[in-house]
């Protein structure tokens, strides 16, 4: 009897336990965490970005405006981060943390932001619309990026190309779009600032 008692005693244990790990299971993520680096000249460049998918929907023009600037990925803010100064946009910027805003256009090239607080877009909501004018305020810069139009690529990604290796190319592409900009690691400046201390 008491053998039975202890096995009934362990099956229950094992159910309970099963049923505890079953409640505690999630679904993955809708717009998976993703990161990209590279390292160019001298510099460290990275992107931290959740990653959403088309999924048949029509995104630039519909779920993201025209004209309306966007997060430039999906759930937290899309982060950008440098390990030494570079220079984006003709502006020289501080080594840290930047969140990368877009500003999509029906035509030409859009619009790219580097948010010098790192904050999220949705922080400069403001009547249930984004306070545009609020958001270029807190640019660190702003400028048109490279905008190609065609392919299809269902999932947002970021890349990073090491190019020259002073140089680095940023790209997003998502649906049918791909943005670049241009990140000057200023390494002539660097090696020519070590030369000056010897």
């Amino acid at each position: 009897m008491k053998k039975i008692t202890q096995l009934f005693l362990a099956i229950a244990m094992i159910v309970a336990t099963s049923l505890t790990a079953q409640a505690q299971l999630q679904s993955p993520a809708l717009s998976p965490a993703a990161s990209v680096s590279q390292v160019v000249g001298f510099t460290k460049i990275s992107i931290d970005y959740s990653s959403p998918a088309v999924k048949g929907r029509k995104i630039f023009g519909e779920i993201e405006k025209y004209g309306v600037t966007w997060r430039a990925g999906a759930n937290a803010q899309t982060i950008i981060e440098f390990s030494t100064p570079v220079s984006l946009g003709g502006k020289t910027l501080r080594a840290g943390k930047y969140s990368i805003f877009m500003t999509p256009s029906e035509s030409g090239d859009w619009t790219v932001h580097l948010n010098s607080k790192a904050a999220s877009v949705f922080a400069y909501m403001k009547d249930g619309k984004i306070d545009e004018s609020a958001v270029a305020k807190d640019d660190a810069v702003s400028f048109s990026a490279t905008t190609e139009r065609g392919g299809n690529t269902e999932r947002l990604q970021y890349h990073i190309s090491a190019e020259d290796n002073k140089t680095a190319k940023v790209t997003m592409a998502w649906e049918g779009v791909k943005v670049s900009f241009l990140v000057d690691t200023m390494v002539d400046q660097k090696i020519e600032q070590f030369k000056s201390q010897f």
